[in-house]
């Protein structure tokens, strides 16, 4: 078992992380940037060393900084966490040539699967359905436009390299594809330091179907899973629930096979997620692979009674999966609300500042991940997201009335939230029915008084 582990992150998910080596009996680094001195990771870790500025960049990204962090204190392995560093094959490839533990996939699979466009060249070789497009190098804009016309209209042009949503512009027509190959080669070259592209047909209104994958590295791989994660606004998820309530039985069966199969293809090792996009006549296609753990995590473990980071832990120890893929018994309804410091009615602005009153619910089947406390204060130069609220219920009803009443629990003082915006969603009839896609959002919700 590893003895020490140092957490290249910031915010819940280091906390989290902190706390399951803990119950693991596993010793804990902390690292932090100079505005996040304070910071409850930094508290709960066995110890806690600066790593740089606010700024990302000079700190959180800052390889050479975090690597000697692990040398001098002694850590034997580091857990990314997501994003920063989480899904960048150097990082892992440097762990490894210091002999420390990276704890995720090796970086070749992070490589493979972190360009996009070769991805969809595997999963396509391997028999994974995939979306309609063109894998081949695209040479300028000219090349681009007859692509998009050979493959029809909408088109969606992605960053091969993207990730969270960046580098993504869907076309209707030419004029509208020649804007946007442009725009999305300059936002791929800006976020990603990789302006290459990739082209396939845009699936119109469909789902976001993600599969949940541990693989462990004797060549067990195993599914728990999938989550639904169709409650999106600009490409960026603000709810998702488990299981999906669209998937019958056997449709679970044969996409969990899938998943697993495309992790197969690639070697993969630890926890991953599979994510499709499922269309109205049930049928699905790969559209990319999260070599990480996921924000959403959490739904899955409260359905599996699976603790997903002590399995990534174990699976770096070296441990082979302690079951197989019939021990795994999905049981009741998980969700997750993402409770970000941001304005719903100002385009979501972020709100940074202090928390100057908080009351944070619980009871049986309520559980929240965070980092924040009465008296912190929020930086400006990190992602929104303060606390994840999450569900659970023996049915999705029961589900949905427990989020209500956590929701309503849930108090912030001194920076605005989304929480009545997230109440407002699981208002809606089509959320009640599960009758919502990736579009919902923008077409129902965006522009509704929420106040």
């Amino acid at each position: 078992m590893l003895k020490k582990v140092l957490i290249a992150n910031r915010g819940e998910i280091a906390v989290r992380i902190i706390r399951a080596c803990r119950e693991m009996g596993i010793s804990t680094v902390a690292v932090y940037s100079e505005i996040d001195r304070e910071a409850l990771h930094t508290q709960l870790a066995d110890e806690a060393v600066c790593i740089g500025p606010a700024m990302p960049k000079d700190s959180y990204l800052n390889i050479t900084n975090i690597l000697s962090a692990c040398v001098l204190t002694g850590a034997d392995a580091i857990h990314p966490g997501f994003g920063f560093l989480s899904e960048n094959p150097k990082f892992a490839k440097m762990c490894k040539q210091c002999n420390i533990k990276f704890i995720g996939p090796d970086y070749e699979t992070i490589e493979k699967m972190g360009n996009k466009a070769r991805a969809r060249e595997i999963m396509k070789e391997s028999g994974v359905p995939v979306v309609p497009g063109y894998e081949g190098e695209i040479r300028d804009e000219n090349h681009a436009l007859e692509i998009a016309k050979e493959i029809g209209y909408p088109i969606m042009i992605k960053a091969s390299a993207g990730g969270g949503g960046k580098g993504i512009r869907i076309a209707k027509n030419d004029e509208e594809f020649l804007m946007g190959f442009k725009t999305a080669k300059s936002e791929a070259k800006a976020c990603f330091g990789d302006d290459s592209l990739y082209i396939e047909r845009y699936i119109q209104k469909p789902k976001h179907i993600e599969f949940q994958i541990l693989a462990d590295e004797h060549g067990t791989v195993v599914h728990l899973g999938e989550r639904e994660c169709s409650m999106q606004r600009k490409n960026q998820k603000v709810l998702e629930e488990a299981p999906s309530n669209v998937l019958t039985p056997e449709l679970r069966h044969k996409m969990g096979e899938i998943a697993k199969r495309a992790a197969s293809a690639v070697d993969y090792k630890n926890a991953g997620t599979i994510e499709f996009l499922f269309d109205k006549e049930n049928n699905f296609y790969f559209m990319e692979m999260n070599t990480r753990i996921q924000v959403e995590h959490p739904i899955t473990e409260m359905i599996t009674g699976i603790d997903l980071v002590k399995e990534q832990l174990k699976i770096a120890s070296g441990e082979k999966l302690s079951f197989t893929q019939d021990d795994i018994k999905i049981k009741g309804h998980a969700i997750e609300c993402r409770v970000n410091a941001e304005d719903p009615e100002h385009d979501f602005r972020p709100c940074p500042g202090t928390i100057e009153e908080l009351c944070v619910p619980g009871g049986m089947g309520v559980r929240v991940d965070s980092a924040i406390f009465c008296g912190y204060k929020i930086p400006h130069c990190y992602d929104s997201m303060i606390a994840k609220l999450i569900t659970f219920g023996n049915d999705r009803n029961e589900a949905i009335v427990k989020m209500n009443r956590a929701l309503s629990e849930f108090a912030v003082g001194g920076v605005k939230t989304n929480i009545n915006f997230e109440l407002s969603i699981l208002e809606t009839k089509e959320f009640l029915e599960g009758d919502y896609d990736t579009s919902f959002l923008a077409e129902k919700m965006v522009n509704k008084d929420v106040s």
